[in-house]
C-alpha cells in the first residue's frame, strides 16, 4: 500500500514539474514585424519587440472632418538578450531610437471608421520597421 502512495506522489510531482515548464516557455516571436497584435512578440529586422498597450488613438474617424489628423502612441517592450525587457513608446509615423538604430511604427489597423465606435484592444494590428544595425 505504501508503494502505491509513493508512486502516486512521484507521479504528482512529475506532473507539477512538467506543467511549470510549459507555463514558463517563451513565446516564439513572429518572423517579421507585420500585422502584430498587442501582446505578440516579433522580430523587427533585429530587435524583438512587443506592443503592450495603445496609449492614445486620436486618429480622425472617417465620418468626421478634423483640423488635426491625430496620432497613435503605443507602449512597447524591447526584449533584450537574456530575457531582459526595456519599455519604450512609439508614435505612428515617427522614428524612435532603439538598440543601434531606430524603429518606425509604419501602420496601425483597423482605421477609425466612426466617431462613436471604439476599437477593441484585441483588434489592433501594427507594422514596424527597424533601420540600423551593423
Amino acid at each position: 500500500m505504501q508503494n502505491i502512495y509513493r508512486v502516486f506522489a512521484s507521479s504528482f510531482v512529475a506532473v507539477l514539474a512538467l506543467s511549470a515548464c510549459a507555463a514558463t516557455q517563451q513565446k516564439t516571436p513572429l518572423a517579421e514585424a507585420k500585422n502584430v497584435a498587442l501582446g505578440q512578440q516579433a522580430y523587427a529586422d533585429g530587435p524583438i519587440v512587443q506592443p503592450v498597450a495603445v496609449l492614445e488613438d486620436s486618429r480622425c474617424p472617417q465620418d468626421v472632418v478634423c483640423v488635426w489628423a491625430g496620432q497613435v502612441r503605443v507602449k512597447m517592450l524591447w526584449i533584450r538578450s537574456g530575457g531582459r525587457q526595456q519599455e519604450f513608446e512609439v508614435t505612428l509615423g515617427k522614428r524612435t531610437p532603439i538598440a543601434d538604430g531606430s524603429i518606425l511604427l509604419e501602420r496601425v489597423a483597423p482605421a477609425r471608421t466612426t466617431s462613436t465606435k471604439a476599437i477593441k484592444p484585441a483588434d489592433y494590428r501594427f507594422d514596424f520597421r527597424f533601420d540600423g544595425g551593423l
